[in-house]
């Protein structure tokens, strides 16, 4: 049998180790750089952090959890149900926390990757899958001045729960997906709120609901309610995914839905002028909310929209020269999404550097493997990730090839799987073709690298990307023995 290393215990992780225990493959390590499993749902601790797609549809298909406390889970709801996950399957046995991987390199004598980790350790293993995800990384902003601020500071993604945040003069930098969350709830307690928005967010009413007992109790006692109520999700997320390319005018609706959230809820002129976005909707990432927009027209709030030209030791000043005092910065910038498997140094046959290879952006084929790095794969790697849908279906789709993939290489042992520099190049010039179709090429975000070419989001249903990857295509690869 191979033996696989698996970079990351989070969803990613997580799904690989059981797909591959499902199908009889019992010699796998889990590396893992924290001390315990969960990605983003371990590191994430800030005020009010939530899933914005429906519990049903983010959790794994073969494992269903009927009493989910609410439509969309809390962080940690999330994080205890991939606990309870990891301990059904005995995954800690398999997990080695602690271990960062900062290097990993292609023995082309032996046909392995040897790995090494921070601590010294090497180890080696047939099949290397980095599970590390695209949204891991804190992005702070390139503002002069940040380290000269006199007061407390700290990025959302790493919320220091020591800093007392009652009372006192906060600026939230950044309006993305972790601000709409955490703003409402710190609004109550603090003196003076000064929001510092760069470009105003599309947000849409959140259909959240507490689940009451009746409905869990029909969830488990009503065969297939379950597996109705995910499906349900997941069409609705199909159908407006079909907007983002095929059918423009389902987008239009979204639109209007985003357009009379704000109008219902801002009624200052001057306030929702500036809350209005000046790009399509789906350009950046949709937002979900019910509380943000109330939170912003409370009196101790100011959406400030100026730009910031740099931080001083009172505060942040904008370019007209006005000083925006703070006690507390917050900044909620958002991950280095782009810059994949990073810090990571990862070498394939004779020596390729693959961050010499993702130089203009990174690529893979079906967003699982490379050309010149034999028997490595990545789940949730460039270009799978998703303007509408749940993420956790894509890795359930690339688990099940990279599964593939390893029974393969079962069939002919000491073999190396490599896909041709053609198939992987037909792939991406395609992919790109249709990606210059898609609303994300009008607008800058963390879709899209400095030289603007999209790397991370797929342009198209999950549906797509499962026919996609349903099955593993000899054609497309050598099998090379020793």
């Amino acid at each position: 049998m191979p033996s696989v290393i698996i970079i990351g215990a989070g969803f990613g992780g997580l799904g690989m180790a059981i797909e591959l225990q499902r199908n009889g493959f019992r010699e796998f390590t889990i590396l893992e750089k924290a001390g315990d499993l969960g990605g983003v749902w371990r590191e994430n601790t800030y005020p009010g952090a939530a899933c914005d797609v429906p519990s049903p549809l983010y959790s794994f298909a073969h494992e269903p959890k009927p009493r989910w406390r609410q439509r969309y889970s809390g962080r940690e709801d999330i994080w205890e149900y991939m606990r309870d996950v990891a301990r059904r399957h005995r995954l800690y046995d398999s997990i080695v926390f602690g271990a960062e991987v900062v290097e990993a390199e292609f023995d082309d004598d032996a046909g392995q990757w040897i790995v090494r980790t921070a601590d010294g350790v090497t180890r080696t293993a047939d099949v290397l899958v980095s599970a590390v995800g695209q949204l891991s990384r804190p992005a702070m902003p390139p503002i002069p001045g940040i380290a000269s601020f006199a007061g407390q500071s700290f990025h959302s993604a790493l919320w220091d729960h020591e800093v007392k945040l009652d009372g006192r003069r906060v600026a939230c930098i950044g309006t993305g997906a972790s601000a709409i969350q955490y703003i409402p709830e710190i609004q109550p307690r603090v003196e003076r709120l000064t929001v510092f928005q760069r470009t105003a967010a599309w947000v849409l009413p959140k259909f959240d609901t507490d689940y009451q007992p009746v409905h869990q109790r029909i969830l488990v006692q009503i065969p297939g309610m379950p597996v109705a109520e995910r499906l349900s999700w997941w069409l609705i997320g199909e159908f407006v995914a079909l907007g983002l390319v095929d059918v423009p005018g389902i987008v239009r609706l979204v639109s209007r839905l985003a357009e009379k959230h704000l109008e219902e809820q801002v009624t200052d002129p001057v306030l929702r002028a500036k809350l209005t976005p000046d790009y399509p909707i789906g350009c950046k990432r949709g937002l979900f909310s019910n509380d943000y927009y109330p939170a912003l027209c409370e009196p101790n709030v100011t959406v400030e929209t100026t730009a910031i030209t740099e931080i001083v030791p009172e505060g942040v000043r904008t370019a007209d020269g006005v000083v925006h005092a703070a006690d507390v910065i917050i900044y909620g910038t958002g991950f280095k999404g782009t810059e994949f498997l990073w810090p990571m140094k990862i070498r394939g046959r004779d020596g390729r550097d693959l961050n010499d290879v993702w130089d203009g952006g990174a690529h893979a084929y079906l967003g699982l493997t490379v050309p010149e790095f034999p028997n490595l794969f990545m789940v949730y790697g460039p270009n799978t990730n998703l303007g509408v849908g749940s993420i956790i279906y894509m890795i359930e789709s690339q688990t099940h090839y990279i599964r593939r993939a390893v029974q393969l290489l079962a069939e002919h042992p000491g073999a190396r799987l490599e896909v041709r520099p053609e198939a992987e190049r037909a792939f991406n010039d395609a992919l790109q073709q249709r990606l210059a179709r898609t609303p994300w090429n009008f607008c800058t975000s963390w879709y899209r690298t400095a030289s603007g070419r999209i790397t991370n989001n797929w342009p198209g249903t999950t549906r797509s990307y499962r026919r996609r990857t349903r099955a593993l295509r000899l054609s497309d690869y050598t099998l090379e023995h020793r």
